[in-house]
C-alpha cells in the first residue's frame, strides 16, 4: 500500500525547492521572528542606586511580533552626581520600538532636537548632543564640551529626569559588560564603542566618528561640526552608524561628537505620553542638599 504525504509536507517541499540560492530556509524564518532581546538588558536590583534618599532603578522588558517594548521609572543605578540645578525623581518611561528596524530610504535629521532619540538598557532617556537654551552662554551647544555631563555621560533635565547625552563605559556606570548599551527610536541596536570585523566577531576594532571639529561648539553645536566621509572601514557614517559585518545595521557610541547618534538611519518611532516630551529649557532652583527635591 502506497502511503500518501500530507498536504502540508508537499507544500513544504514545494516552497523549499521554489527558494533561490540566495537565501536560505533558516536565513528566511530569521528574517520573520527575532528572538526578544532581553538578555541585552542587565540586572540592576543590586546596584548602589542613585542614594539612600533616592528609589532604585526598575525597568520591565516584553516584546509583541513586532516590536520592542521597555518600561522604567527612570531611576540612575549609580551615585547621582548633580550637574544641573534640577533634582533627580522618578519618570514614567515607556517605550515602543521595532523588533526587527529596516534602514529607511534617506535618513532623518536630528539637529537641535531637543528630547528623546532612544534609551539605554538600564532604562534611561537618550537625547542629542546638543544641550538647550540655557544658561544663555552656552544655548544650544555641545554638553559634553561644555563639561555639564556626569561620570556616566548624562544629568537631569528641567522635569527632574535623568537623561544620556553621550555614554561612558566606566565600570560604576553599569554598562561596562554591555555589548548593546541602548536602542535608538527607529529599532536599530546601539553598540559599544567597539564593532565586529567578521562574521564569526573573532576580532573586533574601535569604531570612530566621522565629525571633525570646525569650529566653537560652546553654543550651536550642529555649526561647530562637519561631517567627513572616510574609506576606513572603522570611520561611522553620519548617524554614527555602520552595517555590521553580518549584513545589519548598528549604531556605536563614540568618544568623540555626535557621541551617540548623528542621525536616523531608520523610520523613528515617536514615543508617547512624558516619553513624547520635547526638552523644556533649564533653570529649576537647585534642591536642598541630602536628598531630592519635592514636587
Amino acid at each position: 500500500m502506497k502511503k500518501i504525504l500530507p498536504l502540508a509536507v508537499i507544500a513544504s517541499l514545494i516552497a523549499l525547492f521554489l527558494m533561490t540560492d540566495t537565501q536560505s530556509w533558516a536565513e528566511t524564518v530569521a528574517t520573520k521572528s527575532k528572538v526578544c532581546p532581553t538578555s541585552a538588558f542587565p540586572d540592576l536590583s543590586k546596584s548602589a542606586g542613585a542614594g539612600a534618599n533616592y528609589a532604585k532603578p526598575t525597568i520591565s522588558v516584553t516584546c509583541s511580533t513586532t516590536e520592542l517594548k521597555v518600561s522604567s521609572n527612570g531611576m540612575i543605578s549609580f551615585a547621582f552626581e548633580q550637574k544641573t540645578p534640577n533634582a533627580l525623581t522618578e519618570q514614567n518611561w515607556n517605550w515602543s520600538v521595532p523588533l526587527n528596524p529596516v534602514k529607511a530610504k534617506s535618513a532623518t535629521t536630528i539637529k537641535n532636537v531637543l528630547g528623546t532619540l532612544g534609551f539605554t538598557v538600564s532604562g534611561l532617556p537618550i537625547y542629542g548632543p546638543t544641550e538647550g537654551q540655557q544658561p544663555a552662554a552656552q544655548a544650544f551647544g555641545d554638553p559634553v564640551y561644555n563639561k555639564i555631563l556626569d561620570t556616566c555621560g548624562g544629568h537631569t533635565g528641567p522635569s527632574r529626569e535623568y537623561h544620556h547625552h553621550a555614554i561612558t563605559l566606566a565600570q560604576q556606570c553599569n554598562l561596562s559588560k554591555q555589548t548593546i548599551l541602548g536602542y535608538a527610536l527607529d529599532g536599530f541596536p546601539i553598540y559599544t564603542t567597539l564593532g565586529c570585523v567578521d562574521k564569526k566577531c573573532t576580532k573586533t576594532a574601535t569604531m570612530k566618528s566621522g565629525y571633525v571639529k570646525t569650529g566653537d561648539p560652546t553654543t550651536n553645536t550642529w555649526d561647530a561640526y562637519t561631517y567627513k566621509a572616510s574609506k576606513a572601514s572603522t570611520t561611522l557614517d553620519s548617524c554614527n552608524g555602520r552595517t555590521q559585518p553580518d549584513g545589519t545595521y548598528g549604531y556605536h557610541v563614540t568618544t568623540d561628537f555626535p557621541y551617540i547618534i548623528g542621525c536616523f538611519a531608520g523610520t523613528a518611532t515617536l514615543p508617547k505620553g512624558r516619553a513624547a516630551g520635547a526638552m523644556p529649557p533649564m533653570g529649576e532652583p537647585m534642591p536642598p542638599k541630602g536628598g531630592p527635591a519635592k514636587p
